[in-house]
């Protein structure tokens, strides 16, 4: 739980690193976060119209924090920011970014962290 906390508290920080424990522990709690108001916004605006005003404000709000949290991922293994374009790519380029992301993190002088 504290890697949520951490997600939320570095909204708008582009330039740490972050593990990659701490990386999916976020993306864990942020999917079942995002599930769990997918269900409200259904129970609440019926649920043919799932995406709701409740839903749209979440996405909204987790924009930002999620775009900081890959960046500072990529930044963690070494990568430059802008590979995460390489998911604009069809197919490959999702599992690319995949690859990038589960890749052991690396000291600043580019020697991986076992």
């Amino acid at each position: 739980m504290t890697e949520f906390k951490s997600f939320w508290k570095n909204y708008v920080n582009f330039s740490d690193r972050t593990t990659r424990r701490g990386y999916w522990m976020a993306y864990l709690f942020l999917v079942i976060a995002t599930i769990i108001v997918a269900i409200i916004s259904a129970l609440v605006h019926g649920a043919e119209t799932m995406i709701g005003p409740i839903f749209f404000i979440w996405i909204l709000a987790i924009t930002i924090p999620s775009l900081a949290i890959s960046i500072r991922r990529l930044r963690d293994a070494g990568k430059h920011w802008a590979w995460i374009f390489i998911n604009l790519v069809p197919f490959i380029g999702s599992i690319w970014y995949l690859v990038l992301l589960c890749t052991p993190s690396v000291e600043d002088n580019g020697t991986p962290v076992v």
